[in-house]
């Protein structure tokens, strides 16, 4: 790629990134169309269903797909319009995720941190969160544009013939390591976090549990931290600080909700 398409690949991508709004109203960069976003989340589903055990025990399954269930009833149609698949895979990770395209799965080992059907809603809201905010269209789009405009940057080392050029662009890499890429990902779990406490609500699970789910998984982790800094996901305590401040609305939302879910493990 030469120069000059180079700039105008990353002035798109600015003018892109100036009209696409979050569910919370924070600017977002979205390049890639959502129904290719929905392909790829199917394509990685099918991969890992193939790929990973397939957990048959019927009550857990009944009970995955029962939180599932109410929980995605509350997605937008305009995320997702078509039946969401949920499986429960067999390992030990404490963990779950979703998918474009209507995909969730949730490991077993998560089964054991979450109590109730209050808390695997939260783990599960979060997930539904991302995908509702496009969060995965976001991360790779700014992924595409930085890759751009780290290459501008050796263009123009390179065409200035400074010293140390290789020196100078990992330098560059890992400022944009730590003051792009890992910030950004915090702010998607905090927006998810609280996009999942009000859809949680809406689906009548009560959101303090959320706060309990995280006071959970701090046990859980044995300490076993990195410093918040340097990694991509806020510390349980601010997750539990950031919950709390979004409480009193999600409280409401849970009392005014006609929902009455009983999934039992």
């Amino acid at each position: 790629m030469t120069f000059k398409p180079l700039i105008t690949a990353v002035c798109i991508a600015l003018m892109v990134s100036s009209c696409a709004k979050s569910p919370l109203g924070r600017s977002q960069l979205k390049l890639y169309p959502s129904n290719q976003m929905d392909a790829m989340g199917i394509q990685a589903f099918d991969s890992m269903k193939s790929e990973q055990k397939v957990s048959q025990t019927k009550v857990t399954n009944s009970f995955v797909s029962c939180v599932a269930d109410y929980i995605t009833r509350q997605v937008p149609k305009s995320v997702f319009a078509g039946e969401w698949e949920v499986v429960v895979f067999e390992d030990d990770q404490v963990n779950a995720f979703a998918l474009p395209g209507g995909k969730i799965g949730v490991y077993t080992g998560l089964l054991k941190v979450t109590e109730n059907q209050h808390q695997l809603a939260a783990v599960m809201g979060h997930e539904v969160g991302h995908v509702i905010a496009e969060h995965g269209n976001e991360r790779m789009s700014n992924s595409t544009l930085i890759g751009v405009g780290m290459e501008v940057t050796n263009q123009l080392l390179n065409a200035n013939q400074i010293a140390n050029n290789n020196m100078i662009m990992a330098a560059i890499g890992l400022g944009v390591q730590v003051g792009v890429q890992l910030p950004f990902s915090r702010t998607h779990e905090t927006e998810a976090d609280i996009i999942g406490l009000q859809l949680m609500a809406q689906a009548g699970f009560d959101p303090r549990q959320s706060v309990n789910l995280w006071q959970n998984m701090d046990k859980a982790s044995g300490g076993q931290r990195q410093l918040e800094f340097l990694s991509t996901h806020p510390a349980p305590a601010t997750r539990i600080e950031d919950l709390q401040n979004n409480m009193d609305g999600a409280m409401n939302i849970f009392t005014a909700s006609a929902e009455k879910p009983n999934c039992r493990k």
